[in-house]
């Protein structure tokens, strides 16, 4: 009876795993289901300079429309702000340290002004992915016939407009006509880079490290507690190793001095 309960258990399990490694390959398949190429976003998560410059884009330019109501102000201090810091920096309209970082905007203003209420962005790269919206945050230009001004190469027709655009300064976009490899005879737009139309206060090589940055912090916002995590999987993994080789050489001794 014991026997026939713990092979149903294992089968069990298994369709399990099983399960769960078909959801991880659709929610990657469907995660890389976009016309544009995503590049990869830097991996910040260890250096506190960049979470804190992220936290500081963040609050500035994000929080104005975006909530983050999983995070409090005072979760900053995991990435090494003060409380001080917190309240110079990051607190401009009269919120509190242990306040949740949420926003003024009504639902009714959002849906008027773009569409749709903006999302919260507590795990946002969790849901869309840090390379998503890195490369989405970079490839904003301008479009006249969107009722914002503005038109994404990741997202088409976003209701969003670029609020990072003084930072990056005014692009578009240009084509080049090709020939379809499919169609014989006949031409498509391919699209062939972006052409700046006014500078903006960073270069691209700066604006792209702070993109970098603001990633690296949503990253970490979407769960903060992965980098204590990860380190206490290696300390397992460790003492996991270790102790095999005792159990092998004691198995080893056991069924020596019985044969």
């Amino acid at each position: 009876m014991t026997l026939f309960s713990s092979n149903t258990f294992f089968k069990q399990l298994a369709k399990v795993l099983l399960s769960v490694a078909i959801s991880s390959l659709i929610l990657a398949a469907n995660a890389n289901e976009v016309g544009y190429p995503l590049d990869k976003a830097p991996n910040r998560l260890n250096n506190m300079s960049s979470l804190q410059n992220g936290a500081k884009l963040f609050v500035n330019y994000c929080l104005n429309c975006h909530s983050a109501q999983s995070m409090r102000y005072n979760r900053l201090r995991d990435i090494g702000l003060t409380d001080e810091q917190i309240k110079e920096n990051l607190l401009f309209s009269g919120e509190k340290v242990g306040d949740l970082m949420k926003v003024s905007l009504s639902a009714k203003d959002a849906k008027e002004w773009f569409g749709a209420l903006p999302p919260d962005l507590s795990v946002e790269v969790r849901s869309r992915g840090a390379d998503w919206i890195y490369t989405y945050l970079r490839t904003f230009y301008r479009d006249e016939n969107r009722p914002t001004g503005w038109n994404n190469m990741v997202y088409p027709n976003v209701g969003m407009p670029h609020v990072l655009w003084e930072l990056q300064g005014m692009r578009n976009v240009k084509y080049q006509e090709v020939k379809n490899p499919h169609e014989e005879g006949k031409m498509e737009h391919v699209f062939a880079g972006f052409e700046q139309l006014t500078p903006g206060k960073m270069k691209l090589q700066e604006y792209d490290d702070n993109i970098g940055d603001l990633v690296a912090f949503m990253t970490w916002m979407s769960e903060p507690v992965q980098l204590e995590r990860k380190r206490i999987g290696v300390v397992v993994l460790l003492f996991l190793a270790i102790f095999t080789v005792f159990a092998w050489r004691l198995n080893k001794a056991y069924w020596k001095s019985i044969h």
